[in-house]
């Protein structure tokens, strides 16, 4: 089973930028779409962006435009670069492989605050 873990997390000012990383192990990523979701306090995880393995992309309506999501199979990793940063993008963001059955990270912390 594929091991996820998720980093690049932290404290930003709206506006700003983050580029979280999700590394994986024990087994390449290279078969499985990639996902990221996220929770907020108090908030079901939400779906925000997946890339298929051949590198297709969809994001949530809330995030489009601001966010892209990109792979590299070659290091094993999924990237997500976060733009434009508001409060509302405040939450835990969590890497997932294989969808909502398959492996999840345990997080990072995302906080937008002045």
């Amino acid at each position: 089973q594929v091991q996820l873990v998720e980093s690049g997390g932290g404290l930003v000012q709206p506006g700003g930028s983050l580029r979280l990383s999700c590394t994986a192990s024990r087994s390449s990523i290279s078969i499985y779409a990639m996902y990221w979701h996220r929770q907020a306090p108090g908030k079901q995880r939400e779906f925000i962006a997946n890339i298929s393995p051949n590198g297709g992309t969809n994001y949530a309506a809330s995030v489009k435009g601001r966010f892209t999501i990109s792979r590299d199979n070659a290091k094993n990793t999924v990237y997500l670069q976060m733009n434009s940063l508001n409060p509302e993008d405040t939450a835990t963001y969590y890497c997932n492989a294989g969808g909502i059955n398959g492996a999840w990270g345990r997080g990072t912390q995302v906080t937008v605050s002045s």
